[in-house]
């Protein structure tokens, strides 16, 4: 291969190589990962952030011109620690562990093949597979309890001041007629929350806004988040008396709700990136793949 094609090239047949190598070393790792994205509904994003990750960082490599390539020895002192850290993620069982020495073995890998400028310009997508690493179940734990609380209160008292005659029970939410609705965790706003930062983190990257505005449209995440299970709630209150309690709250009524609702946030995060982009034209340039340094 000339050295035209080498420049060409994304990467290397010794870089293909490498990558192969992290993959069949991390191997029970991607297992365990994938394990907790699909028995934990808070964790399920998972799937797609590798594939968003691996989508930008081309875009990136794509369209402007790439930084001289400089092996850098103190990428490999990254990936010693990433396999520490490994090593003790598979003795405690934690894939918690195991994703985040993923994360430090990729970001040391880029490091020590192809050396800091590299690592600089993929910070973005790299950082951003951080979204694939579960959180604690001990983290959710905690959450869960204070937010069921806020969300079964909230819509209450919401409910009170809009006429309609409910009480509260600790999480459950009595109704004229006898009916009771039961606030489960999945109404919680956690599994929202979780899924809706990486999102909320995307736009924030590749919306025209300084930085500091992009830290606070990241951070309204969650009273966006809280707000669409607010309104999933009092939407299934009023669709309970209208209907029934069965009506809404079986499958696949009730599962058509929350991802209606999770839309909505979506629709949400890009309504509030749109206005603190200010009018058109204003602010720094979008950050799209063009425009990425």
């Amino acid at each position: 291969m000339t050295e035209e094609e080498r420049q060409g090239a994304l990467l290397s047949r010794r870089e293909i190589v490498w990558g192969l190598l992290v993959l069949a070393v991390f191997a029970p790792a991607l297992a365990a990962l994938a394990r907790e994205w699909s028995a934990v509904e808070s964790q399920s994003h998972g799937f797609l952030v590798p594939i968003v990750s691996l989508l930008v960082a081309v875009s990136l490599l794509r369209v402007r011109p790439r930084p001289a390539a400089a092996p850098d020895t103190w990428g490999a002192a990254l990936l010693l620690g990433a396999l520490a850290l490994y090593g003790l993620g598979l003795g405690a069982g934690s894939a918690t562990a195991q994703g985040l020495a993923l994360c430090a073995a990729i970001a040391g890998s880029v490091w020590f093949l192809r050396g800091l400028a590299w690592l600089r310009r993929l910070a973005f997508p790299i950082g951003y597979l951080l979204f694939m690493v579960p959180l604690p179940a001990t983290w959710l734990a905690a959450l869960i309890v204070p937010l069921l609380e806020f969300v079964t209160a909230g819509s209450v008292a919401v409910l009170y001041a809009l006429e309609v005659p409910v009480l509260r029970q600790g999480n459950v939410i009595e109704l004229p007629g006898g009916a009771s609705l039961f606030v489960a965790e999945a109404c919680s706003g956690l599994t929202s929350l979780v899924t809706l930062t990486p999102i909320a983190v995307l736009i924030a990257w590749l919306a025209p806004l300084s930085n500091p505005r992009r830290i606070l449209l990241a951070a309204l995440v969650v009273p966006v988040a809280m707000a669409a299970n607010l309104l999933r709630v009092i939407g299934t209150v009023y669709g309970t008396l209208a209907f029934g309690v069965g009506a809404v709250t079986d499958e696949p009524v009730h599962t058509l709700i929350g991802l209606s609702v999770y839309a909505v946030g979506c629709l949400a995060l890009l309504a509030l990136a749109r206005g603190l982009a200010g009018p058109r034209g204003a602010g720094p340039a979008p950050r799209t793949p063009s425009a990425a340094h």
